[in-house]
Protein backbone atom coordinates (compact mmCIF):
# COMPACT_ATOMS: atom_id res chain seq x y z
CA UNK A 1 0.00 0.00 0.00
CA UNK A 2 1.29 3.43 -0.91
CA UNK A 3 1.33 6.41 1.42
CA UNK A 4 -1.19 8.02 -0.92
CA UNK A 5 -3.64 5.17 -0.31
CA UNK A 6 -3.08 5.41 3.45
CA UNK A 7 -3.80 9.11 3.14
CA UNK A 8 -7.18 8.29 1.56
CA UNK A 9 -7.91 5.84 4.37
CA UNK A 10 -7.13 8.54 6.92
CA UNK A 11 -9.57 10.92 5.25
CA UNK A 12 -12.31 8.31 5.63
CA UNK A 13 -11.35 7.79 9.27
CA UNK A 14 -11.90 11.50 9.98
CA UNK A 15 -15.55 11.01 9.02
CA UNK A 16 -15.82 7.87 11.14
CA UNK A 17 -14.18 8.98 14.40
CA UNK A 18 -14.52 12.79 14.28
CA UNK A 19 -11.90 15.51 13.91
CA UNK A 20 -10.90 15.66 17.56
CA UNK A 21 -10.39 11.91 17.99
CA UNK A 22 -8.65 11.74 14.62
CA UNK A 23 -6.18 14.48 15.55
CA UNK A 24 -5.47 12.84 18.91
CA UNK A 25 -5.25 9.15 18.00
CA UNK A 26 -5.11 8.56 14.22
CA UNK A 27 -2.98 11.38 12.84
CA UNK A 28 0.14 10.40 14.88
CA UNK A 29 0.08 6.86 13.39
CA UNK A 30 2.75 6.08 10.78
CA UNK A 31 2.18 3.07 8.55
CA UNK A 32 5.55 1.31 8.35
CA UNK A 33 4.69 -2.04 6.77
CA UNK A 34 1.77 -3.96 5.22
CA UNK A 35 2.58 -7.61 4.55
CA UNK A 36 0.85 -10.98 4.77
CA UNK A 37 -2.34 -9.47 6.14
CA UNK A 38 -0.55 -7.61 8.95
CA UNK A 39 -0.45 -3.79 9.10
CA UNK A 40 2.35 -2.44 11.30
CA UNK A 41 2.24 1.12 12.65
CA UNK A 42 4.78 3.29 14.41
CA UNK A 43 3.35 4.93 17.54
CA UNK A 44 4.71 7.35 20.18
CA UNK A 45 4.24 4.95 23.12
CA UNK A 46 3.01 1.42 23.84
CA UNK A 47 0.12 2.90 25.80
CA UNK A 48 -0.86 4.89 22.70
CA UNK A 49 -0.83 1.79 20.50
CA UNK A 50 -2.94 -0.20 22.98
CA UNK A 51 -5.51 2.57 23.10
CA UNK A 52 -5.80 2.74 19.28
CA UNK A 53 -6.02 -1.05 19.06
CA UNK A 54 -8.92 -1.21 21.53
CA UNK A 55 -10.88 1.81 20.39
CA UNK A 56 -10.19 2.25 16.66
CA UNK A 57 -8.77 -1.09 15.48
CA UNK A 58 -12.01 -2.21 13.84
CA UNK A 59 -12.42 1.12 12.03
CA UNK A 60 -8.87 0.98 10.67
CA UNK A 61 -9.17 -2.63 9.46
CA UNK A 62 -12.50 -1.86 7.80
CA UNK A 63 -11.18 1.17 5.92
CA UNK A 64 -8.01 -0.66 4.85
CA UNK A 65 -10.13 -3.47 3.42
CA UNK A 66 -12.33 -0.94 1.58
CA UNK A 67 -9.18 0.55 0.04
CA UNK A 68 -8.18 -2.86 -1.36
CA UNK A 69 -5.75 -3.89 1.36
CA UNK A 70 -7.51 -6.46 3.57
CA UNK A 71 -5.70 -7.10 6.86
CA UNK A 72 -6.21 -9.68 9.59
CA UNK A 73 -4.18 -7.99 12.27
CA UNK A 74 -2.89 -4.60 13.37
CA UNK A 75 0.42 -4.30 15.19
CA UNK A 76 1.88 -1.25 16.92
CA UNK A 77 5.47 -0.60 17.93
CA UNK A 78 7.44 2.34 19.25
CA UNK A 79 9.89 4.15 16.96
CA UNK A 80 12.29 2.10 14.85
CA UNK A 81 10.90 -1.19 16.21
CA UNK A 82 7.89 -0.65 13.98
CA UNK A 83 9.91 -1.53 10.88
CA UNK A 84 11.26 -4.82 12.31
CA UNK A 85 8.82 -7.76 12.08
CA UNK A 86 8.46 -9.57 15.41
CA UNK A 87 8.68 -13.29 15.98
CA UNK A 88 5.56 -15.20 15.08
CA UNK A 89 2.75 -14.81 17.61
CA UNK A 90 -1.01 -15.33 17.72
CA UNK A 91 -3.28 -12.78 16.15
CA UNK A 92 -4.87 -10.19 18.41
CA UNK A 93 -3.63 -7.71 20.95
CA UNK A 94 0.17 -7.20 20.94
CA UNK A 95 2.06 -8.68 23.86
CA UNK A 96 2.78 -6.20 26.64
CA UNK A 97 6.23 -5.90 28.15
CA UNK A 98 7.42 -3.20 30.45
CA UNK A 99 11.06 -2.84 29.68
CA UNK A 100 13.28 -0.23 31.30
CA UNK A 101 13.20 1.94 28.21
CA UNK A 102 9.41 2.15 27.96
CA UNK A 103 8.21 5.72 28.20
CA UNK A 104 6.39 6.37 31.47
CA UNK A 105 3.14 8.33 31.33
CA UNK A 106 4.39 11.21 33.44
CA UNK A 107 4.43 14.97 33.10
CA UNK A 108 7.35 16.59 31.22
CA UNK A 109 10.17 17.98 33.33
CA UNK A 110 11.13 21.66 33.09
CA UNK A 111 14.80 21.98 32.14
CA UNK A 112 15.07 25.21 34.17
CA UNK A 113 14.17 23.52 37.45
CA UNK A 114 17.44 22.02 38.65
CA UNK A 115 19.36 22.17 41.92
CA UNK A 116 21.82 24.60 40.29
CA UNK A 117 19.07 27.17 39.74
CA UNK A 118 17.45 26.70 43.18
CA UNK A 119 18.43 29.50 45.57
CA UNK A 120 18.79 28.22 49.13
CA UNK A 121 17.93 30.31 52.18
CA UNK A 122 16.76 29.77 55.72
CA UNK A 123 13.06 29.27 54.75
CA UNK A 124 13.85 26.36 52.41
CA UNK A 125 17.20 24.92 53.53
CA UNK A 126 15.73 21.79 55.15
CA UNK A 127 13.55 21.04 52.12
CA UNK A 128 16.56 21.51 49.84
CA UNK A 129 18.77 19.24 51.94
CA UNK A 130 16.13 16.50 52.05
CA UNK A 131 15.55 16.74 48.29
CA UNK A 132 19.30 16.49 47.68
CA UNK A 133 19.49 13.35 49.81
CA UNK A 134 16.69 11.67 47.86
CA UNK A 135 18.22 12.76 44.54
CA UNK A 136 21.48 10.98 45.38
CA UNK A 137 19.59 7.73 44.84
CA UNK A 138 21.03 5.92 47.83
CA UNK A 139 19.13 4.53 50.82
CA UNK A 140 17.37 7.17 52.91
CA UNK A 141 15.91 6.95 56.39
CA UNK A 142 12.65 8.64 55.44
CA UNK A 143 9.98 7.53 53.00
CA UNK A 144 7.99 9.36 51.80
CA UNK A 145 9.44 12.83 51.55
CA UNK A 146 6.49 15.21 51.87
CA UNK A 147 7.05 18.83 50.79
CA UNK A 148 4.38 21.43 51.48
CA UNK A 149 3.98 25.20 51.32
CA UNK A 150 2.13 28.00 49.60
CA UNK A 151 2.11 28.93 45.93
CA UNK A 152 5.45 29.85 44.36
CA UNK A 153 7.72 28.73 47.20
CA UNK A 154 9.66 26.08 45.24
CA UNK A 155 7.87 22.75 45.77
CA UNK A 156 7.59 21.93 42.06
CA UNK A 157 11.11 23.23 41.42
CA UNK A 158 12.52 20.76 43.97
CA UNK A 159 10.41 17.91 42.57
CA UNK A 160 11.75 18.51 39.06
CA UNK A 161 15.30 18.91 40.40
CA UNK A 162 15.09 15.52 42.15
CA UNK A 163 13.87 13.87 38.94
CA UNK A 164 16.60 15.51 36.82
CA UNK A 165 19.34 14.49 39.26
CA UNK A 166 18.12 10.90 39.57
CA UNK A 167 17.95 10.52 35.80
CA UNK A 168 21.48 11.88 35.46
CA UNK A 169 22.96 9.73 38.26
CA UNK A 170 20.91 6.58 37.66
CA UNK A 171 19.63 6.46 34.05
CA UNK A 172 18.51 2.87 34.54
CA UNK A 173 15.98 3.80 37.22
CA UNK A 174 12.34 4.34 36.38
CA UNK A 175 11.41 7.77 37.76
CA UNK A 176 7.79 8.81 37.34
CA UNK A 177 6.75 12.41 38.04
CA UNK A 178 3.14 13.49 37.59
CA UNK A 179 0.46 15.58 39.22
CA UNK A 180 -2.25 14.10 41.45
CA UNK A 181 -4.74 15.16 38.80
CA UNK A 182 -2.91 13.07 36.18
CA UNK A 183 -2.81 10.10 38.57
CA UNK A 184 -6.57 10.40 39.03
CA UNK A 185 -7.20 10.78 35.28
CA UNK A 186 -5.21 7.66 34.44
CA UNK A 187 -6.95 5.66 37.16
CA UNK A 188 -10.40 6.70 35.91
CA UNK A 189 -9.30 5.86 32.38
CA UNK A 190 -8.16 2.41 33.53
CA UNK A 191 -11.51 1.82 35.26
CA UNK A 192 -13.41 2.82 32.15
CA UNK A 193 -11.31 0.59 29.90
CA UNK A 194 -11.24 -2.29 32.38
CA UNK A 195 -7.47 -2.10 32.59
CA UNK A 196 -7.01 -1.64 36.31
CA UNK A 197 -4.44 -4.44 36.47
CA UNK A 198 -2.35 -2.70 33.80
CA UNK A 199 -2.59 0.51 35.81
CA UNK A 200 -1.48 -1.29 38.97
CA UNK A 201 1.39 -2.98 37.13
CA UNK A 202 2.64 0.29 35.67
CA UNK A 203 2.60 2.33 38.88
CA UNK A 204 4.10 -0.47 40.95
CA UNK A 205 6.95 -0.97 38.47
CA UNK A 206 8.59 2.41 39.08
CA UNK A 207 11.64 2.96 41.29
CA UNK A 208 10.72 6.50 42.31
CA UNK A 209 7.16 7.86 42.30
CA UNK A 210 6.70 11.64 42.55
CA UNK A 211 3.19 13.07 42.90
CA UNK A 212 2.67 16.84 42.86
CA UNK A 213 -0.29 18.65 44.50
CA UNK A 214 -1.65 15.56 46.25
CA UNK A 215 -4.42 17.63 47.86
CA UNK A 216 -6.37 17.26 44.62
CA UNK A 217 -7.21 13.61 45.31
CA UNK A 218 -8.99 14.58 48.54
CA UNK A 219 -12.65 13.63 48.38
CA UNK A 220 -12.12 11.23 45.43
CA UNK A 221 -12.74 7.94 47.24
CA UNK A 222 -11.75 5.42 44.56
CA UNK A 223 -8.63 7.38 43.59
CA UNK A 224 -7.61 7.64 47.24
CA UNK A 225 -8.08 3.88 47.63
CA UNK A 226 -5.81 3.11 44.69
CA UNK A 227 -3.27 5.73 45.76
CA UNK A 228 -3.15 4.15 49.22
CA UNK A 229 -2.49 0.67 47.84
CA UNK A 230 0.10 1.97 45.35
CA UNK A 231 1.80 3.85 48.18
CA UNK A 232 1.93 0.75 50.39
CA UNK A 233 3.20 -1.49 47.59
CA UNK A 234 6.06 0.86 46.74
CA UNK A 235 7.08 1.46 50.35
CA UNK A 236 7.04 -2.30 51.04
CA UNK A 237 9.29 -2.76 47.99
CA UNK A 238 11.70 -0.07 49.31
CA UNK A 239 10.88 2.27 46.42
CA UNK A 240 11.14 6.02 47.10
CA UNK A 241 8.08 8.27 47.11
CA UNK A 242 8.11 12.08 46.98
CA UNK A 243 4.87 13.99 47.54
CA UNK A 244 4.01 17.70 47.48
CA UNK A 245 0.93 19.62 48.62
CA UNK A 246 -0.12 23.13 49.55
CA UNK A 247 -0.55 22.19 53.23
CA UNK A 248 0.54 19.58 55.77
CA UNK A 249 -1.02 16.08 55.51
CA UNK A 250 -3.11 16.54 58.65
CA UNK A 251 -4.59 19.77 57.29
CA UNK A 252 -5.85 18.41 53.94
CA UNK A 253 -9.62 18.31 54.22
CA UNK A 254 -11.44 15.15 52.99
CA UNK A 255 -8.21 13.14 52.81
CA UNK A 256 -8.66 9.70 54.39
CA UNK A 257 -7.10 9.33 57.84
CA UNK A 258 -5.12 6.25 56.82
CA UNK A 259 -3.53 8.23 53.97
CA UNK A 260 -2.75 11.15 56.27
CA UNK A 261 -1.12 8.72 58.68
CA UNK A 262 0.93 7.13 55.91
CA UNK A 263 2.09 10.50 54.56
CA UNK A 264 3.13 11.62 58.04
CA UNK A 265 5.27 8.54 58.66
CA UNK A 266 8.09 9.92 56.54
CA UNK A 267 9.75 13.33 56.57
CA UNK A 268 7.29 16.23 56.37
CA UNK A 269 8.97 19.52 55.44
CA UNK A 270 7.42 22.98 55.28
CA UNK A 271 8.74 25.45 52.71
CA UNK A 272 8.26 28.70 54.60
CA UNK A 273 7.43 32.00 52.88
CA UNK A 274 10.55 33.69 51.54
CA UNK A 275 12.40 36.20 53.68
CA UNK A 276 14.15 39.35 52.43
CA UNK A 277 17.57 37.72 52.10
CA UNK A 278 16.25 34.79 50.06
CA UNK A 279 14.26 37.07 47.74
CA UNK A 280 17.34 39.21 47.18
CA UNK A 281 19.42 36.12 46.40
CA UNK A 282 16.86 34.94 43.85
CA UNK A 283 16.86 38.34 42.14
CA UNK A 284 20.66 38.44 42.02
CA UNK A 285 20.77 35.01 40.38
CA UNK A 286 18.18 36.04 37.78
CA UNK A 287 20.10 39.23 37.01
CA UNK A 288 23.23 37.19 36.22
CA UNK A 289 21.16 35.17 33.76
CA UNK A 290 19.57 38.25 32.15
CA UNK A 291 22.92 39.99 31.65
CA UNK A 292 23.69 37.43 28.93
CA UNK A 293 20.41 38.27 27.14
CA UNK A 294 20.30 42.02 27.64
CA UNK A 295 23.90 43.07 27.14
CA UNK A 296 24.60 46.72 27.85
CA UNK A 297 21.66 47.32 30.18
CA UNK A 298 22.61 49.24 33.30
CA UNK A 299 21.02 48.32 36.63
CA UNK A 300 21.14 51.10 39.22
CA UNK A 301 22.02 50.44 42.85
CA UNK A 302 19.12 49.79 45.19
CA UNK A 303 16.66 48.43 42.61
CA UNK A 304 16.99 44.78 43.61
CA UNK A 305 16.81 45.66 47.31
CA UNK A 306 13.63 47.66 46.65
CA UNK A 307 11.99 44.76 44.79
CA UNK A 308 13.02 42.22 47.43
CA UNK A 309 11.47 44.40 50.13
CA UNK A 310 8.23 45.27 48.32
CA UNK A 311 7.30 42.08 46.41
CA UNK A 312 6.73 39.42 49.05
CA UNK A 313 3.87 37.49 47.42
CA UNK A 314 5.86 34.56 46.04
CA UNK A 315 8.87 33.76 43.89
CA UNK A 316 6.90 33.55 40.63
CA UNK A 317 5.61 37.09 41.01
CA UNK A 318 9.09 38.28 41.98
CA UNK A 319 10.76 36.69 38.94
CA UNK A 320 7.96 37.87 36.66
CA UNK A 321 8.48 41.44 37.84
CA UNK A 322 12.20 41.29 37.07
CA UNK A 323 11.52 39.77 33.63
CA UNK A 324 9.12 42.60 32.79
CA UNK A 325 11.54 45.22 34.06
CA UNK A 326 14.46 44.00 31.93
CA UNK A 327 12.27 43.62 28.83
CA UNK A 328 10.79 47.11 29.25
CA UNK A 329 14.19 48.76 29.83
CA UNK A 330 15.57 47.01 26.75
CA UNK A 331 12.68 48.14 24.55
CA UNK A 332 12.84 51.80 25.60
CA UNK A 333 16.64 51.85 25.84
CA UNK A 334 16.84 53.20 29.39
CA UNK A 335 18.81 52.45 32.52
CA UNK A 336 16.93 50.39 35.12
CA UNK A 337 16.49 52.93 37.89
CA UNK A 338 14.29 52.93 40.97
CA UNK A 339 11.93 55.38 39.26
CA UNK A 340 11.63 53.17 36.17
CA UNK A 341 10.92 50.15 38.38
CA UNK A 342 8.15 52.00 40.22
CA UNK A 343 6.51 53.09 36.96
CA UNK A 344 6.90 49.79 35.12
CA UNK A 345 5.76 47.61 38.04
CA UNK A 346 3.07 49.86 39.50
CA UNK A 347 0.34 47.21 39.29
CA UNK A 348 2.48 44.49 40.88
CA UNK A 349 3.58 46.81 43.66
CA UNK A 350 -0.02 47.78 44.38
CA UNK A 351 -1.05 44.14 44.42
CA UNK A 352 1.79 43.26 46.78
CA UNK A 353 0.72 46.01 49.16
CA UNK A 354 -2.69 44.39 49.63
CA UNK A 355 -1.77 40.72 49.21
CA UNK A 356 -1.94 39.57 52.84
CA UNK A 357 -4.61 36.91 53.34
CA UNK A 358 -6.38 35.52 56.40
CA UNK A 359 -4.95 32.07 55.61
CA UNK A 360 -1.40 33.42 55.73
CA UNK A 361 -2.08 35.07 59.06
CA UNK A 362 -3.54 31.86 60.46
CA UNK A 363 -0.58 29.81 59.27
CA UNK A 364 2.00 32.25 60.68
CA UNK A 365 0.24 32.52 64.06
CA UNK A 366 -0.12 28.73 64.33
CA UNK A 367 3.57 28.35 63.53
CA UNK A 368 4.58 31.06 66.06
CA UNK A 369 2.60 29.52 68.91
CA UNK A 370 3.36 25.93 67.87
CA UNK A 371 -0.26 24.85 67.50
CA UNK A 372 -1.91 22.93 64.67
CA UNK A 373 -3.62 25.05 62.05
CA UNK A 374 -6.65 22.75 62.21
CA UNK A 375 -6.92 23.40 65.98
CA UNK A 376 -6.57 27.14 65.48
CA UNK A 377 -9.57 27.13 63.14
CA UNK A 378 -11.45 24.35 64.90
CA UNK A 379 -13.80 24.28 67.91
CA UNK A 380 -11.32 23.55 70.72
CA UNK A 381 -11.47 26.08 73.56
CA UNK A 382 -8.28 25.26 75.46
CA UNK A 383 -6.47 28.41 76.55
CA UNK A 384 -3.33 27.32 74.69
CA UNK A 385 -5.38 27.41 71.47
CA UNK A 386 -7.97 30.11 72.23
CA UNK A 387 -5.39 32.85 72.82
CA UNK A 388 -3.49 32.28 69.53
CA UNK A 389 -6.88 32.11 67.77
CA UNK A 390 -7.80 35.55 69.17
CA UNK A 391 -4.40 36.88 68.10
CA UNK A 392 -5.06 35.65 64.56
CA UNK A 393 -8.53 37.26 64.61
CA UNK A 394 -7.01 40.55 65.78
CA UNK A 395 -4.36 40.52 63.03
CA UNK A 396 -6.94 39.55 60.38
CA UNK A 397 -9.09 42.50 61.43
CA UNK A 398 -6.23 45.02 61.32
CA UNK A 399 -4.08 43.70 58.44
CA UNK A 400 -6.73 42.74 55.88
CA UNK A 401 -9.73 44.58 54.43
CA UNK A 402 -12.04 41.63 55.19
CA UNK A 403 -15.31 42.17 57.06
CA UNK A 404 -15.99 40.57 60.45
CA UNK A 405 -18.52 38.07 59.00
CA UNK A 406 -15.98 37.01 56.35
CA UNK A 407 -13.24 36.63 58.97
CA UNK A 408 -15.68 34.54 61.01
CA UNK A 409 -16.25 32.21 58.05
CA UNK A 410 -12.48 31.68 57.71
CA UNK A 411 -12.32 30.73 61.39
CA UNK A 412 -14.53 27.67 61.15
CA UNK A 413 -17.80 29.48 60.48
CA UNK A 414 -17.81 31.56 63.67
CA UNK A 415 -20.26 34.42 64.19
CA UNK A 416 -19.00 37.98 63.68
CA UNK A 417 -19.68 38.74 67.36
CA UNK A 418 -17.14 36.07 68.31
CA UNK A 419 -14.56 37.83 66.13
CA UNK A 420 -15.40 41.18 67.78
CA UNK A 421 -14.96 39.65 71.24
CA UNK A 422 -11.60 38.15 70.29
CA UNK A 423 -10.32 41.44 68.85
CA UNK A 424 -11.39 43.41 71.94
CA UNK A 425 -9.83 40.85 74.25
CA UNK A 426 -6.44 41.21 72.54
CA UNK A 427 -6.70 45.00 72.56
CA UNK A 428 -7.27 44.90 76.33
CA UNK A 429 -4.48 42.42 77.04
CA UNK A 430 -1.94 44.36 74.98
CA UNK A 431 -2.03 47.14 77.60
CA UNK A 432 -0.93 44.86 80.45
CA UNK A 433 0.80 41.87 78.83
CA UNK A 434 4.19 42.90 77.47
CA UNK A 435 4.88 39.41 76.08
CA UNK A 436 1.68 39.54 74.04
CA UNK A 437 2.58 43.01 72.76
CA UNK A 438 6.01 41.71 71.69
CA UNK A 439 4.40 38.72 69.96
CA UNK A 440 2.06 40.98 68.01
CA UNK A 441 4.89 43.28 66.96
CA UNK A 442 6.95 40.31 65.75
CA UNK A 443 4.03 38.77 63.87
CA UNK A 444 3.21 42.08 62.19
CA UNK A 445 6.80 42.38 61.02
CA UNK A 446 6.86 38.81 59.70
CA UNK A 447 3.54 39.18 57.90
CA UNK A 448 4.27 42.56 56.35
CA UNK A 449 7.67 41.59 55.00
Amino acid sequence: MTNETWGQVREELIKRVGKHNYATWIEPLKLSQLKNGVARFEVPTIFFGDWVQRNYGDHIRSQLSSAGAPVDRLEFAVGAAATTPPAAKPAGKPARSRGPDEELPGAPLDARFTFDTFVVGKPNELAHAAARRVAEGGPVTFNPLFLYGGVGLGKTHLMHAIAHELQARHPDRRVLYLSAEQFMYRFVQALRDRQVMDFKELFRSVDVLMVDDVQFIAGKDSTQEEFFHTFNALVDANKQIVISADRAPGEIKDLEERIKSRLQCGLVVDLHPTDYELRLGILQQKVEFYRTQYRGLVLADGVLEFLAHRITTNVRVLEGALTRLFAFASLVGREITLELAQDCLADILRSSDRKLTIEEIQRKVAEHYNVRLSDLIGPKRLRTIARPRQVAMYLAKHLTPRSLPEIGRRFGGRDHTTIMHGVRKIEELMLTDSQLADDLQLLRRLLQG
